[in-house]
């Protein structure tokens, strides 16, 4: 995206130059410098996103005069003019964005970042922060920003994987883990992409089990959930990350059971799991891939595992917070030309409403 001259004296005036798309090399070195960064906030991600082929770099860097650098990873659409396009950081099934930083965050340089955004000429800005960060972008956000409430939970790794074990696991997960260990299960963790297939067929042979669950026609649940992740995705994703890229199959019996898709850099995002309800049983194979997840993410000297949004569902909250995972309620953010997003929620809640959706 070019950008705007006036924009960009506007810009200068309140304290800040902005690059965008944002410079690989101050990127690369705030990622090392933010400890709160995640994967999905990295150079990596956007670029997996961006292979395949529907979005471009729309990212932005802001140096305040206070010397204090951010990152925005933002990717727009592929081939549309920035005004009849949309901006995202980061796309609806693609993770978190918001900033990184060179120091804390302060509210009154993202209060600055919100007037930027609502400053470009695109039909709707998404920003779609770390949940830890939700306090700082409420206290920032303007009044005329269409807000949309989450929840996501978060481990703290803090004290290292005894720790976590012995006071956040909870007893109920312990005894299921080491009933898990005394048994014939198999589990694989591969960082070359190689296991990306077997991932895959889980999670397809997943549609239709959260289909029945959630009173979801399984056609209309396999159209959305084929959409939302094709194998094209992941494959590009674990090819862009390389050994930072973990793919974790616990296998029962020879028959692939439980898979886990991890992204570990400073901090972790679990960005998807998946099993085979009748291969699993009782076995706890996903159980101990977790457990073997987090052991890994401590021993790497990760400060956060990032399991991911939660929504509304109450037994995938139960899940999370059996292995020591707190609630984090937070938001997403739209900079609306037109209200694109009530316009969306409008047909959701209609479309839910006819085929008696339930979250669960």
């Amino acid at each position: 995206m070019t950008e705007n001259p006036l924009a960009a004296a506007v810009a200068r005036s309140r304290g800040f130059v902005v690059q965008s798309p944002a410079p690989r090399e101050v990127w690369r070195r705030l990622m090392l410098l933010d400890h709160e960064a995640l994967p999905y906030q990295s150079p990596a991600w956007l670029d997996a996103l961006c292979a395949l082929g529907k979005h471009k770099d729309a990212s932005r860097a802001y140096r305040f005069d206070s010397g204090h650098q951010y990152i925005l990873p933002m990717v727009s659409r592929s081939g549309l003019p920035d005004r009849l396009s949309v901006a995202e950081s980061m796309p609806y099934a693609w993770g978190r964005g918001g900033v990184i930083s060179s120091a804390p965050p302060r509210i009154e340089h993202l209060r600055a970042i919100f007037e930027d955004l609502a400053s470009l000429p695109y039909l709707r800005v998404a920003v779609r922060p770390n949940p830890r960060h939700a306090h700082l972008w409420s206290a920032a956000a303007p009044p005329s920003v269409t807000v949309v409430p989450g929840l996501a939970h978060v481990l703290d790794l803090k004290g290292g994987f005894e720790e976590v074990w012995s006071k956040r696991f909870k007893k109920t997960t312990r005894t299921r883990v080491r009933k898990a260990e005394r048994t014939s299960i198999v589990v694989e963790r591969d960082t070359t992409g190689r296991l990306v297939p077997v991932f895959h067929q889980l999670l397809r042979s997943s549609f239709n089990r959260w289909a029945d669950k959630q009173h979801e026609p399984r056609l209309l649940a396999n159209l959305r959930g084929g959409r939302r992740d094709p194998m094209a995705k992941f494959s590009s994703i674990a090819r862009h990350f390389g050994e930072a890229c973990h793919v974790w199959i616990a296998w029962v019996d020879g028959r692939p059971a439980a898979a886990a898709f991890v992204l570990q850099y400073g901090n972790v995002n679990d960005a998807r799991g998946a099993i085979d309800r009748q291969a699993l049983g009782t076995s706890g194979a996903n159980d101990l891939i977790q457990k073997l997840s987090i052991e890994e993410a401590c021993r790497s000297g990760c400060r956060y595992y990032h399991f991911g949004e939660t929504g509304a569902s109450a037994s995938l909250a139960h899940y999370k917070q059996r292995f020591g995972a707190t609630p984090h309620p937070h938001a997403e953010y739209f900079l609306e030309k037109l209200p694109i997003t009530a316009a969306d929620a409008r047909l959701r809640r209609a479309a839910k409403w006819m085929i008696g959706f339930k979250d669960t």
